[in-house]
């Protein structure tokens, strides 16, 4: 007597399909590639919506982007999940790089966690067609607070304020071309640098990935809830710049070609691959970096010593000539 075999896929579609919802992106893409079948339920756009709503909170205020027929939420996970490969630091890339549009809008979705809890999210459209901003310092500001009192609080998981030590928050900055429906990641996972402010007092923590040679580098400003602790209950400032290797800040429509070029590069490797790959990039920057600076540091040394040298034989000269007359 034959025995029968049940496989996965006998389970109703709907059972099936409430299964796949549960899994995470990476989990979902391989069960994916395992039968048509399995393939056809995974691409549900539904499920990948609420993948992406998962984890990315802040896209739920902006709802039109994941219906849009520009985005595909598939696509917005698998570009912006992952870390981008670097690619746009090769010369051809760059001159490929200079052909490519540039966003006529850009929308960035931020998300601060705290243990793996969303605590903090927002949405920021930015306007990129006027002149103002592309010959401008590229600078964009998610939370922005002058008065401590007006910082926004950190809620956890009971919706009340919490107060957490700024290193363990982890930051998501999602840039979003709403026009092309592509997406890219612009912040590490973890912090890369936590420093306190000279004058305020505040918590600096940074977040900082390379792309094309120049480092995005994401600040969230933490008030401290008094003098003496460091733990910090609220965020007074969210903010990504630009900067080259040589420390000048980039321009808004440099900064555009970059994230045109990081969103139309390959994503290759797992995400703890490419985390590790992103994590060498800003150390090889920052030590770039510092070489740049005491490089200049010495030519600026060698000038002022050829001039104090030259305004020396100047001046000996002169006196030679006033004594020999």
């Amino acid at each position: 007597m034959a025995r029968s075999t049940t496989t996965v896929e006998d389970l109703p579609a709907d059972v099936l399909a409430c299964a796949l919802r549960r899994l995470d992106g990476p989990s979902l893409a391989a069960a994916s590639c395992a039968t048509a079948g399995l393939r056809a339920l995974a691409a549900d756009p539904e499920t990948w919506r609420a993948l992406c709503l998962a984890r990315w909170p802040s896209l739920a205020s902006r709802p039109d982007l994941l219906l849009s027929s520009s985005i595909s939420p598939q696509r917005l996970f698998a570009d912006a999940f992952p870390f981008p490969c670097d690619a746009s630091s090769a010369p051809m890339a760059r001159a490929e790089a200079e052909q490519l549009p540039v966003p006529s809008e850009l929308v960035s979705a931020v998300d601060v966690y705290h243990r793996g809890v969303a605590v903090l999210s927002r949405v920021v459209e930015t306007s990129t067609s006027s002149s103002w901003f592309l010959t401008s310092p590229f600078c964009v500001d998610a939370v922005e607070c002058k008065r401590p009192a007006g910082a926004v609080p950190i809620v956890g998981r009971a919706g009340a304020a919490v107060a957490v030590a700024p290193a363990e928050l982890d930051l998501s900055w999602v840039a979003i071309d709403p026009s092309s429906g592509r997406a890219v990641n612009v912040s590490s996972r973890r912090p890369v640098a936590v420093d306190r402010h000279w004058y305020t007092g505040d918590t600096l923590v940074r977040y900082a990935v390379v792309l094309g040679g120049c480092k995005f580098e994401a600040t969230v400003t933490c008030s401290s809830c008094s003098q003496q602790e460091t733990a910090a209950g609220h965020v007074r400032e969210i903010s990504l710049t630009v900067e080259d290797a040589d420390g000048a800040a980039v321009s808004g429509e440099g900064t555009l070609r970059l994230l045109a070029a990081a969103m139309a590069g390959p994503r290759k490797g797992g995400a703890e691959e490419q985390e590790e790959a992103a994590k060498r990039r800003y150390e090889d920057f920052v030590r770039s970096k510092r070489g740049r600076k005491e490089s200049k540091a010495r030519k600026e040394v060698l000038v002022d010593l050829c001039c104090s040298a030259v305004s020396a034989v100047a001046v000996l000269s002169f006196i030679a000539t006033v004594v020999l007359r």
